[in-house]
């Protein structure tokens, strides 16, 4: 029997400096899913900024566990580990924006989507994730949760704001070209801040999201030498180490004569040193700081957040009943083909008699013979997926089995 398993560590269980150990970005994410699945079966692996979680589902649970365990024993004991309903039900909260550290944001159904299209899914993960999605959708569509939404990306220009009384002038520096960097930017704009530069290791993105901003491109080399111009860096790149170093920065604060920088780090593994925050001047604030300011939103969408646990509570008993029925599936088409076996001999035995019907009325017992059979199997068919959405459904397909000598190469 397929069983269905989850290894993750996420913001509920661990602070960015652990989270940021298992952190992997889109290409290896692709790769360890592709790594699970060979021994276990079926595998996909969600990596964001705010959790590193891995869905494997095959015949061994223990040895997926145990698998996906030793990938993020990095995170230690922050691990968490979720078995078959438990597992689905996690998803579907994950994908409806109900997990998420801003309840509701739009940002998590696509990364869940991105990470099943890249990953090794199989039958069943190909059934979870379709229908997590399907819940996430629900979820947004018929509740308010995802209306007007206070993203990571409008958290930290909120943030932003708190330090700066008004963001009216202040002079953006962006570090990173992708999706976030540039959230944060409309969000930024929006407080009347303007964006004056964009850096990014690929010069084309930069000079890409420079023009769509009226900024000033960048090489990430010059970033320290823009600092002194700067009033508020955000940064969100998927480079693997520090962006930004203590010693630079401190040097470039020579020159700004005492004015206050501000640096929003949005990158998992983190871009800014931490150091820096220890600078005369300098306020530092990573992912997990942002918690504080969005949990000022969290308040007044409960109502909508209590709709939504609804739907996809609803949505995980639909999974659990189809894994449910996973287990009478096979006695049930054992139980069927032998008794179209027994019809099909004791046709094939009246044959010399039925040699002397017409076509239309041997095609009438064929037809009345097959309905024999439908209604003698449909009321056990039914009892039998009955008992396995109530869990007995590994007994009655047992005895099944048992009653009908149907032996156990039809297990």
């Amino acid at each position: 029997m397929t069983v269905l398993r989850l290894v993750g560590v996420s913001h509920h269980s661990a602070p960015v400096e652990l989270r940021e150990r298992v952190a992997f970005d889109a290409r290896r994410s692709a790769e360890v899913a592709r790594e699970l699945a060979a021994p276990v079966g079926e595998a996909v692996c969600l990596s964001t900024c705010n959790r590193t979680e891995l869905y494997l589902a095959g015949d061994d649970g223990a040895a997926a566990e145990a698998l996906a365990s030793t990938l993020l024993e990095p995170a230690g004991a922050a691990l968490y580990r979720l078995h078959d309903e438990s597992a689905a039900l996690h998803l579907f909260r994950v994908a409806a924006g109900l997990d998420s550290m801003v309840p509701g944001e739009g940002e998590i159904l696509g990364q869940v989507r991105a990470a099943f299209e890249a990953g090794a899914p199989g039958p069943f993960l190909d059934r979870l994730f379709r229908q997590a999605l399907h819940a996430g959708r629900r979820a947004r569509a018929q509740t308010a949760i995802g209306e007007s939404p206070a993203s990571v990306s409008s958290a930290a220009a909120a943030l932003a704001e708190q330090v700066f009384g008004e963001l009216s002038g202040r002079a953006i520096l962006l570090v990173g070209a992708g999706k976030v960097s540039e959230l944060a930017a409309r969000n930024l704009l929006s407080r009347g801040a303007r964006i004056s530069f964009v850096a990014n290791r690929g010069a084309d993105r930069a000079q890409e999201l420079a023009r769509r901003l009226s900024a000033e491109p960048l090489p990430l080399e010059r970033v320290a030498t823009e600092l002194e111009r700067a009033d508020v860096v955000v940064a969100s790149t998927s480079a693997p180490g520090f962006v930004l170093e203590r010693d630079e920065v401190a040097q470039a604060l020579r020159g700004r004569r005492g004015r206050p920088l501000l640096f929003v780090d949005l990158a998992v593994p983190r871009d800014v040193d931490p150091a820096i925050g220890d600078l005369e001047g300098c306020y530092l604030y990573d992912i997990d700081d942002l918690e504080a300011v969005v949990a000022e939103t969290i308040a007044g969408r409960r109502r909508e957040a209590e709709r939504a646990e609804a739907i996809v509570a609803e949505e995980a008993e639909r999974f659990r009943a189809w894994q449910a029925s996973l287990d009478v599936v096979p006695a049930i088409a054992s139980l069927r083909a032998r008794a179209e076996e027994i019809r099909a001999t004791e046709l094939r035995k009246a044959e010399s008699r039925l040699e002397r019907l017409s076509e239309s009325e041997r095609s009438a017992v064929e037809s009345i013979t097959s309905q024999i059979v439908n209604k003698l199997l449909h009321l056990p068919t039914v009892r039998m997926k009955q008992a396995a959405a109530a869990a007995d459904g590994v007994l009655y397909a047992d005895a099944v089995r048992h009653l009908f000598g149907l032996g156990e190469d039809d297990r």
